[in-house]
This record gives structure tokens, sequence and C-alpha cells, in this order.
């Protein structure tokens, strides 16, 4: 029986729930639909960054599936008119989890199903569903100890392998994918990412080797030092699933078991990998966690709105310097080490208390790894709207934030180069520099590097006040 394969952030051969299974029945015709916003009404599309990943990520998965074929437009229409077009008698995909493929997807298969179609989908990009963990009462969970403890009670099945001798339908349908468009230019604002990334499943197989290798041991600790390379970077590899949380999860497991030191750090591991399934559960249990406070108390947060402190914020001028750093390294890479971005995260709704939907904005737009789930739900987490949420009155200082996790100021001097000539005493907070300490380091602040857009103790404070009308609607609403 042919069957129409759906790729969607499912861009592997191993462990492909969907490709496995029809691969066993017979021919398939392996097809990614690259969606149009104006088209579908989609409210969170795919930022620049994510992309240029995508348009790479494709490029490995034809090398290693030759008969994909690629398509820009609506899959409501196109997947049903292709496989109409193409003789197939199935339809099988790997399941998404966003509210509007959620929406999508049950509209599809009842097309298909309609049209005498078999229709199959699978589990592929999560550990869980996220019906499949509930808490005590049977509900979802609002807490994320709980659900990481009942996670690690049920068995995570061992991963598929990739198929072999694949029959391939041929298809009049598909375009180059150069047609898509997903390259930036004039300017091309990603040069030089080639050699910091390599998209797609070899290289997703390649960092996960390297990481268990290389990053592993330490990483419970380390893994809060930016300057140091004890973190996995595959998060990105994860969204476009290059990679799956299986394959992470066993590798993980393998070490862990070679090892008897990385039991604690590889514990460690596996639990940031839980907490995108936490997300995920989140996600789907509270559809408006992208747009919506899952806090209603936080309603009453009195928000400023200030484009030119955004836009500072945005282009690392802000005058904190771990915060400049962090959104340099984001603008520069397409990654934010994830300690730097809790940083610069509470730097912009605490400090300048603007809305956190700012924040999921740009991130979903300039980081590889934008993930609707856990790019909401850790946007809500800092803010204090979201499930298990980081206490209101957590604001990160910048300053001690840098001296603590940067020690010797190696990655502030990698991202703010201007201020590599200051001693490290100062170096997070360049300001408080006497006159000469500046003058030694060829620096003039307001004209090297900026003056602090706001005071530390001052935003701080209004923070704290702004908070207060949170906990008095909290107030009313009991």
């Amino acid at each position: 029986m042919t069957t129409l394969v759906w790729f969607r952030q499912d861009l592997r051969t191993a462990d492909n729930p969907a490709l496995h299974e029809a691969v066993k029945n017979g021919p398939v015709l392996p097809v990614f639909v690259l969606e149009d916003p104006a088209q579908t009404g989609e409210t969170h599309p795919l930022g620049g960054a994510s992309k240029w990943w995508l348009h790479h990520s494709l490029e490995n998965l034809a090398r290693n599936l030759p008969g994909l074929i690629v398509c820009r437009g609506d899959a409501r229409y196109i997947i049903p008119q292709i496989a109409r077009e193409s003789g197939v008698r199935s339809v099988c995909w790997n399941r998404c989890y966003e509210p509007q493929a959620i929406e999508r997807d049950t509209e599809i298969k009842s097309l298909l199903k309609d049209g005498g179609f078999d229709v199959q989908s699978f589990k592929a990009s999560l550990l869980f569903e996220p019906w499949e963990l509930a808490n005590k009462t049977g509900g979802s969970f609002k807490v994320y100890s709980p659900f990481w403890k009942t996670a690690q009670q049920q068995p995570v099945s061992a991963p598929l392998p990739a198929p072999k001798d694949v029959t391939f339908l041929d298809s009049a349908h598909g375009e180059a994918l150069e047609n898509l468009s997903l390259l930036p230019s004039k300017p091309n604002w990603a040069a030089g990412w080639d050699r910091l990334w390599q998209p797609g499943e070899d290289g997703a197989s390649e960092r996960l080797k390297a990481f268990l290798a290389e990053g592993l041991e330490g990483y419970g600790e380390l893994r809060n030092r930016p300057d140091l390379p004890n973190v996995s970077r595959l998060s990105p590899h994860l969204h476009f699933g290059d990679i799956s949380p299986r394959q992470i999860w066993h590798e993980t497991w393998k070490a862990i078991d070679a090892e008897d030191g990385y039991r604690k750090d590889g514990h460690k591991f596996l639990s940031e990998i839980a907490w995108r399934e936490f997300s995920y559960h989140l996600l789907y249990h509270f559809p408006e966690l992208p747009h919506a406070n899952w806090r209603p108390t936080f309603d009453a947060y009195p928000w400023r709105e200030s484009p030119e402190d955004l836009e500072l914020w945005q282009k690392g001028e802000t005058g904190y310097p771990i915060v400049d750093a962090g959104m340099r390294e984001l603008w520069h890479t397409g990654y934010m080490h994830n300690r730097v971005r809790m940083i610069v995260a509470s730097f912009l709704v605490k400090h300048l208390r603007l809305h956190w939907r700012h924040g999921e904005a740009w991130f979903r737009d300039t980081l590889l790894d934008a993930d609707l789930a856990n790019n909401s739900a850790s946007w809500q987490w800092v803010t204090g709207s979201g499930a298990d949420a980081a206490p209101y009155f957590r604001i990160f200082n910048p300053i001690t934030q840098g001296r603590k996790f940067d020690p010797d100021g190696t990655y502030v001097k990698t991202w703010v180069p201007e201020l590599k000539g200051l001693e490290t005493d100062y170096l997070f907070e360049p300001f408080s520099a006497s006159k000469t300490e500046l003058e030694r380091a060829g620096i003039v602040l307001g004209r090297d590097y900026p003056m602090p857009i706001v005071d530390h103790a001052a935003a701080r404070q209004a923070a704290l006040d702004g908070y207060e009308a949170v906990k008095l609607a909290g107030q009313n609403a009991a």
C-alpha cells in the first residue's frame, strides 16, 4: 500500500514512527509543506532564524530521503490534493501540539477519511503525550516537580532505526527548495552561521555524541556558565525534529551507565529535556499560553510601553554588559545561553516593565530554537505569570549575575568587545568605574558604551510596586 508521509517538525529518518510505519507497507511519498501565514492565519509564524535552520535541515533530509518533495501553501488543501493526484492509499504523520496545528490536523484528517484514505498519526516529538501524564486528581500538572517525578516513573521505549531500502513514489508535485525563499538576503544577516551550526539529522547526531563525550561531566553546575561549553546546544535540533527526545533519552542513559560519575549530571540534563515536555503539557491544556497570562491576576500588572527601551534591549545597548552580551550573542548566532536568557528576560519584564509578549516575539524571530511551547512557558515563568513560575520578587541583578556566572568576564568580552580593556571588577558595571579606570581602558561612557537606561535599584522597586497590583487582584479574586 502506497503512503504519503507528511513531514513537519520531524525532519529525520531515524526514530520517525510515521516513516517507519509507511515503509513497512510499501512505497512512500514524503512531503513537506511550507505554510503561508497569510493563508492559514498563523498567529505565531516562523521567525527569520527558524527559516534559516529549516532550509538547511530540509537539505539534509533530502539527502537522506531523496524522494522528498517540498511545496508551499495551505496544507489543508495541498495534502489532500497530492494524495488524490498521486494515487496513494494512506496518509500518515507525526503529531504536532500547537493549538492551530491541532485544529489544522483534525480538519485534514476528516477530509482525508471522507475521501476514503486510511489516516494514521503518531507520537514522535515528545516522550509523553500531553494527555498521558496526570496528577493525583487526574488533572493536568501545574507544577514542574511532580510532573518530572511522575515522568521518571514511566517507561520510554527504544528509538526506531532509520528505514533501509526505501522505495519512493514518483510525483509531479513539489518545487526546488530554493524557491521557498527561506534564506536571508540583502542583507544576509546569517552569514557565517554555517560555521557555527550543522542543521539536520546528521548534525544532531554528531552534536549529541560530542556533548555526551565532552560536555555532560559537570553539567549540573557548569551549565550555568555562558563562558564554558557545558551545554548541549541541541534545542534547535529538537525543535525541528532533527533528533527525537527518545534518542537523547536513551543515549544519555547509555552515557550514565558507562560512567558512574555521570549520574547526577545526566539526571540534571534529562530534567531539562523534561522541562520541554512540561511546556508542551502546559500548552496543550492551556492553549492560550502564547498570548494570555496563565495566572489571570497578572492582567492587572501595570506594564509600560516604550518602543525606545525595547529597541535598546533588542540591540544590546542597555548599559548592563551581561544583558547586552546575551542580546548580541542572539543576534549574531541565533542562540543564547540559557542562564543569560533568564537574565535578559528578567531585565525586560522587571527592570523595563515591558510586557513579556514583546520578548516572546523577539525570541521567536531571532532564536533558531524558537519553540512555541518552550518560549511561551519560559517567558511566563520568568515574569511570574506562568505555571510553577519564579516568584514575582525574584528580580535578577544583572551586575551580580554577571560576576557569578561569568567570573573572568570571558563571555562579556566576547560579545561586548568595547569593554575588553576594563578590569573585571568593573566589567559588569562600567558606570561605577572611576574616570581613571575608564581612561585606562580607552572608554568614554555614552560614546563607546551606553550609560544604563535604567537604575537597578529604582527599577527593582518599581517592579515590586507593580506587583502590588497583581497581589491585590489575587486578593479580590479570592
